[in-house]
C-alpha cells in the first residue's frame, strides 16, 4: 500500500504539538497522584534496590517507541535482537539488510536514571539489480544513552523521560567516521489495566552524506499496547521520520507480540511495513530481554 507523501508533510509539527499538549495535561493530572509508597531515592548502582521493591520490567524493544521507565538502581538489563531483516527496492535495485545480535546493555545508576550501551554483533547489506551485486558486512556505530525519568516511574497513569544519546563512530564498513547525537522524549499513558499508549518525539543530529555538515531528523511515533493474557502482549505502531535537510519522509507500520516467561525474561517478535515509496518495503525481527 502506498500513501502519498503530501499526506504526511504536516505530521511532524502536528505530532510535536500533540505530544506537548498531552505531556502538559499528563503532568497536571499526575500532580494529584498519590506519592510512591516506598522512597527509593537512597538506592544507586552500588546500593541496589531490594528485589522486593523492584518495578515491573519495562523494555525499549521491540517497538520503535522507547519506554519512559528506567532500570532499577543497582540492577542490569539486557535487550537483544536475535535477528532483524529489512528489504527495500529503489530504481530497480533490491537491498536486503540483516542485523544479528544487536544488544542494548542497561545499568541502573539511580532510582530514576539508567545508562545504556547499544551495539550490533554483526550486520550485512546486499544490493542486487541491473546485473550488479554488492555486499557489505561488519559492525555499525556504538550508541550511548542516558535515560532520566521525570515522573511516573513508580506510580500514576503517565510517565515521561528524557534520553539524550551520542553515536560513537566505529569507522567500520557499515559504520560512520563522524559523531552523531540527539534527544529522545518518550511519554507513556496507562489507558486501562490492560491497554497502554506510548508516544515519542526524537530529534537526531546526523552527518550529511554529501557534505561535512549535519542534518536534523525528526522521529515521531505512537504505539498501542494490549495485555492479552498475563504472559502474552501485543502492540501496533505508527512511525514517521522527517529529514529537515530535505530528504524524503518515511512512514512505517509495525506490529508484534511479547511473551513473558518470567517477570525477568521476555521474548518478542514482529514485522514492519513501509507505507510510502520512500520507506523500506518490509522487515521482520525477533529477540529477547532479561534483567538481573
Amino acid at each position: 500500500m502506498t500513501i502519498p507523501r503530501s499526506l504526511f508533510s504536516c505530521l511532524p509539527g502536528l505530532s510535536l504539538a500533540l505530544f506537548a499538549a498531552l505531556a502538559g495535561s499528563a503532568a497536571a493530572q499526575d500532580k494529584s497522584a498519590p506519592a510512591p509508597i516506598q522512597d527509593k531515592t537512597q538506592y544507586h548502582l552500588f546500593n541496589p534496590t531490594p528485589v522486593a521493591l523492584m518495578r515491573e520490567m519495562s523494555t525499549d524493544r521491540p517497538d520503535t517507541t522507547e519506554s519512559p521507565y528506567t532500570v532499577d538502581a543497582g540492577h542490569f538489563q539486557v535487550e537483544m535482537s536475535f535477528f532483524d531483516y529489512e528489504r527495500s527496492f529503489d530504481s530497480g535495485m533490491r537491498t536486503e539488510a540483516w542485523s544479528f545480535g544487536q544488544m542494548n546493555l542497561k545499568a541502573g545508576l539511580f532510582d530514576n536514571t539508567d545508562l545504556q550501551l547499544i551495539f550490533d554483533a554483526y550486520d550485512t547489506v546486499r544490493t542486487t539489480g541491473q546485473g550488479i551485486t554488492t555486499s557489505l558486512s561488519g559492525f555499525t556505530d556504538i550508541t550511548v544513552r542516558l535515560k532520566t525519568n521525570l515522573w511516573g516511574n513508580e506510580s500514576g497513569t503517565t510517565a515521561l523521560a528524557l534520553m539524550p544519546y551520542v553515536g560513537i563512530p566505529t569507522r567500520a564498513n557499515l559504520g560512520s567516521d563522524r559523531w552523531a547525537g540527539g534527544l529522545i522524549v518518550p511519554l507513556g499513558v496507562k489507558l486501562t489495566d490492560r491497554l497502554s499508549l506510548g508516544l515519542m518525539i526524537e530529534a537526531d543530529l546526523v552527518p550529511d552524506a554529501n557534505t561535512s555538515g549535519y542534518d536534523l531528523a525528526w522521529v515521531h511515533t505512537a504505539t498501542l499496547g494490549v495485555e492479552l493474557t498475563k504472559q502474552l502482549g501485543a502492540y501496533v505502531e505508527l512511525v514517521g521520520i522527517a529529514d529537515a535537510g530535505g530528504g524524503p519522509y518515511q512512514a512505517l507500520f509495525d506490529a508484534g507480540l511479547t511473551f513473558g516467561i518470567t517477570d525477568n525474561l521476555v521474548f518478542d517478535a514482529g514485522i514492519r511495513v513501509g507505507l510510502n515509496n520512500d520507506t523500506p518495503e518490509f522487515g521482520t525481527f525477533t529477540g529477547m530481554s532479561f534483567r538481573f
